[in-house]
C-alpha cells in the first residue's frame, strides 16, 4: 500500500502528469477553478518551435479536425488565429482536401469545414505558450512522476524524481488531484494497482499499424493550401498516404499501412513506395521536391480505451492518450483530447471546487467524448486480416456496410459527402448518416 498524501482541502492543488498537448490543455482547463496546477514534465522544453523527445509522434502528420479547432479556440481565445499567423493552414474540407476513400474520390462542393494542418511541434508551443502566462501554472520540467499517494478509495498526490544540486532527489507532493496526461506511455493502471485500486476495464485493439513520414520544401508553383489524403482498403491493400502543407513552405508526406506493410524509410524506396499507392498523386507532387530531411519512422502501437469511469479512486483522471490511445490514421485524437479538456473545465467551474462530483462528471463526459470515434475507428481496424482484438459482431457488420453504402454514394452525391465529413470531422455524431436525408439516398438512390 502506498502512503496517504494529506490533500490540500477546498480548491487546492492539482497535478497534471505530462506537459504536451492534452496536459496543457488540462492544466489551462483547471486554473481558474485550482489554487495551484503543477504540470510535471520529464523533457525539457526546446527553445522555440522543435521537437522534443517525449512526443516521437511530433515527427509525422497531424490533423486537427474542424471540432478541435473549435473547442481549442473556444478554451484559448485567439489560438487559431497565432496558429495561422505561425504558418499553419487551413485545408477545406471538399476542394482543398482531396480525399479517395476506399470507394473513390469524395464529390467536392462548398464547405465551411476544414481541416488545420502544421507540425505538431507548432501546435504544443502555441498552447504551451498560453498556458505558461496562467500565474498559478508551475511546470516542473526534467522530473518524472513515479508513482500515486493514496490508497484504493481516493489518490492524494504523487511522487516524484528529478535532478537536483545533490544529484537524483525524490519528493511527495499533495494534491486534491490527480490527471493523467502522460500519453501512450502511461504508467497510471501500475500504480494505481500499487495503492491497492481495482484493475481498470480496457478495449484494446490492434492493426499492426506502422508509417515513415519526410518533410519536403514545397516547389513554388505549388498551391499551399491543398492537401491529399489517400486512404487504404481492405481487407488485402491496408496501405495509405498523406501529404499535407505545414509551416515553412514545406509538404510533411507520410506513407504507412497495416500489419503486413512496412514502409522503407531509404529515400529511393520510400518515393518508389509512394508510387505504389492506389494513386500516384503524392509521388508526383514530390517530383523535383527537395527532402527537407531523412525519412523517419513510427511504430504507435495498439489502440488502448481505458475505462476509468467505470472503476477508478477518486481524486484521478486520465486525458487524452493516457485514456485512449486511437490508431492515428483516422486523426482523431488531439480533438478527443480537446474534449477532455473541456469537459474537465466545465466539471471544475460548475461545481467550483475539484472534487469528488467534478471529477465523476469529467471521466463520465471523456468516456462519452470517446465512444463514438472508438466505435468507427476499431470497427475500421477490424476489416483488415491481420488485426487482433477489437469489437465483432452484427453491430460491427452493420456500421460498416452503412459506411461503405454512405462512401459509394458520397463519391457523387454531394448531400452524402457533406454529412460525412460533418461525422469525420467531429462536428456531427454519427447519428447523423441516419437521418432520412441521408439515408435514403444511400439505400435507395436518386
Amino acid at each position: 500500500m502506498g502512503s496517504r498524501g494529506s490533500a490540500a482541502a477546498g480548491r487546492g492543488t492539482a497535478v497534471v502528469i505530462g506537459g504536451g498537448l492534452a496536459g496543457c490543455l488540462a492544466a489551462w482547463a483547471l486554473h481558474g477553478v485550482a489554487d495551484r496546477v503543477v504540470v510535471v514534465e520529464r523533457d525539457r522544453y526546446p527553445d522555440g518551435v522543435d521537437f522534443r523527445p517525449g512526443v516521437p509522434q511530433a515527427k509525422h502528420g497531424h490533423l486537427l479536425l474542424e471540432a478541435g479547432q473549435r473547442t481549442i479556440d473556444e478554451l484559448l481565445p485567439g489560438a487559431l488565429a497565432e496558429l495561422l499567423a505561425a504558418g499553419a493552414t487551413r485545408v477545406p474540407l471538399s476542394g482543398g482536401l482531396r480525399w479517395l476513400t476506399a470507394a473513390g474520390w469524395l464529390a467536392r462542393y462548398e464547405s465551411d469545414l476544414s481541416v488545420l494542418t502544421c507540425s505538431r511541434p507548432l501546435i504544443d508551443h502555441v498552447v504551451l505558450e498560453r498556458v505558461r502566462s496562467a500565474p498559478n501554472i508551475e511546470f516542473r520540467t526534467g522530473a518524472e512522476v513515479t508513482g500515486l499517494l493514496g490508497d484504493r478509495h481516493a489518490v492524494t498526490g504523487v511522487r516524484i524524481t528529478g535532478r537536483g544540486k545533490d544529484g537524483e532527489q525524490e519528493s511527495e507532493l499533495a494534491a486534491e488531484l490527480v490527471v493523467d496526461a502522460a500519453g501512450r506511455s502511461t504508467r497510471a493502471a501500475k500504480w494505481l494497482s500499487v495503492i491497492g485500486a481495482s484493475v481498470v476495464p480496457r478495449e484494446r485493439v490492434d492493426a499492426g499499424v506502422s508509417y515513415a513520414t519526410r518533410f519536403y520544401h514545397r516547389p513554388a508553383d505549388a498551391p499551399a493550401g491543398s492537401a491529399l489524403y489517400l486512404q487504404s482498403q481492405a481487407p488485402e491493400r491496408g496501405r495509405f498516404g498523406v501529404l499535407l502543407p505545414v509551416e515553412g513552405d514545406r509538404w510533411i508526406v507520410g506513407m504507412g499501412g497495416m500489419r503486413g506493410f512496412e514502409p522503407s524509410l531509404q529515400p529511393e524506396e520510400f518515393e518508389k513506395q509512394l508510387g505504389l499507392l492506389r494513386d500516384p498523386g503524392i509521388a508526383e507532387a514530390v517530383i523535383g521536391a527537395k527532402p527537407a530531411g531523412p525519412a523517419r519512422g513510427f511504430v504507435p502501437g495498439p489502440s488502448v480505451w481505458r475505462h476509468y469511469e467505470r472503476s477508478a479512486p477518486h481524486g484521478f483522471l486520465a486525458v487524452g492518450d493516457a485514456s485512449c490511445t486511437f490508431n492515428p490514421v483516422y486523426g482523431q485524437g488531439m480533438t478527443v483530447a480537446a474534449f477532455g479538456a473541456r469537459a474537465l473545465r466545465n466539471a471544475v467551474h460548475k461545481h467550483g471546487d475539484l472534487g469528488h462530483a467534478a471529477v465523476r462528471e469529467t471521466r463520465d463526459a471523456v468516456a462519452a467524448a470517446t465512444r463514438n470515434p472508438w466505435q468507427m475507428a476499431a470497427g475500421e481496424d477490424v476489416r483488415f486480416a491481420g488485426t487482433t482484438g477489437g469489437p465483432s459482431g452484427l453491430q460491427v457488420r452493420v456500421q460498416q456496410r452503412l459506411l461503405d453504402r454512405v462512401l459509394a454514394r458520397a463519391v457523387t452525391d454531394v448531400r452524402v459527402a457533406a454529412a460525412f465529413h460533418q461525422v469525420a470531422a467531429m462536428v456531427e455524431p454519427p447519428t447523423l448518416l441516419f437521418r432520412p436525408s441521408v439515408l435514403g439516398p444511400v439505400l435507395f438512390g436518386g
